[in-house]
């Protein structure tokens, strides 16, 4: 995640608009559907099928990113709900969870 927010800070120095931004959020958004597909399959244990539904949350969020940084929709509110949420619920609390010893 590191190289996408260089290239976001790169868009907002620039000027650019975000669409080619845009366009690699849908090519993660396509790239993460079927690596949660695959995931979902094998799952065995409560990790594994945490980390399908992480895949397909990610990928829903890609795909948002993508709608409004090309398709220009009034929807970056909501966006960035989702954004806070999906940080919370998929890397914050598991990462406290597993710190803390609560879950392995």
């Amino acid at each position: 995640f590191t190289f996408t927010y260089f290239w976001v800070a790169v868009n907002r120095y620039n000027g650019a608009d975000g669409r080619g931004l845009g366009w690699f959020c849908l090519f993660v958004a396509i790239t993460a559907v079927p690596v949660s597909l695959q995931t979902f399959a094998v799952a065995q244990t409560t990790w594994d099928f945490w980390f399908a539904w992480c895949w397909a949350a990610w990928a829903v969020l890609w795909l948002l990113f993508f709608i409004l940084l090309v398709g220009k929709k009034p929807i970056a509110k909501m966006v960035g709900a989702v954004t806070v949420l999906q940080g919370i619920f998929t890397g914050w609390l598991p990462g406290y969870l597993l710190l803390n010893g609560m879950i392995k």
